[in-house]
């Protein structure tokens, strides 16, 4: 049976771009980098974001941008800054999409291979809240 999440991987044309995104907008630490060996497909390099593990092999982009996405959870007090780190590495970001209130507030962004991520300072039981006062309002 499933145990939890053991990691993400994302397949990049430059280790050294996507290295900088995950440390210098998610706040990562490097813990590997298989520099010019290769154990898997191809060169990569692992990411501890939190406790949670993010691989990043050298390969081919994404075709094209969809809303497919990873969200990281961030505390209000930090959006701004988030806002900021993006900015500081030319990250395109994407309009937020409408929300209803309190339901919390998300940064979209890309990175150079087509992958979107998301920061989002809200959680699933103050959306599922939020979605069923919306219900009871309609009903």
């Amino acid at each position: 049976m499933i145990e939890g999440l053991s990691h993400m991987t994302f397949v990049v044309r430059d280790l050294g771009r996507m290295s900088e995104i995950l440390t210098g907008v998610l706040g990562a630490r490097q813990v590997y980098s298989s520099e010019d060996q290769i154990f898997s497909l191809s060169r990569e390099k692992f990411f501890l974001v939190g406790d949670i593990w993010i691989a990043i092999m050298e390969g081919e982009p994404l075709p094209a941008r969809t809303y497919n996405h990873i969200a990281f959870k961030i505390d209000e007090a930090d959006f701004d800054t988030c806002v900021e780190r993006i900015q500081r590495l030319g990250l395109e970001m994407r309009p937020p999409r409408p929300r209803v209130e309190g339901e919390g507030r998300s940064i979209y962004f890309y990175d150079q291979d087509n992958h979107m991520f998301e920061l989002h300072t809200g959680t699933l039981a103050e959306r599922l809240e939020r979605y069923a006062k919306g219900r009871e309002a309609a009903e």
